[in-house]
């Protein structure tokens, strides 16, 4: 951490109290918490972005993958991805990612 600025908070005295049962440092205390829904809120929006994802996006899906992959310069595309390894998927609107059909 860099820099730091200071922030008044307004907090129910019971909960300033539990807080200061569990954890000496109050500034710890709520930085952890603050990071842990920040945390929390990301992953979520990922979510959010994956089971919807934007409308141009929606072709990308389709692409083929060996011609992605015969797109890339001669002398890396056979070490980048092993095509064999991990699932076939494929995006159903409004369902999401699901494993494709063999």
């Amino acid at each position: 951490m860099s820099s730091v600025a200071r922030v008044t908070i307004t907090l129910p005295s019971d909960v300033v109290a539990d807080i200061d049962r569990m954890e000496h440092n109050r500034s710890r205390f709520v930085l952890q918490a603050v990071k842990h829904e920040i945390d929390h809120r990301r992953r979520a929006e990922l979510r959010r972005s994956l089971d919807n994802p934007h409308v141009e996006s929606n072709g990308l899906s389709d692409e083929d993958f060996e011609r992605w992959a015969k797109s890339l310069p001669d002398d890396d595309a056979a070490t980048l991805v092993d095509a064999n390894g991990g699932k076939q998927v494929r995006f159903v609107s409004g369902t999401g990612w699901i494993e494709a059909e063999k």
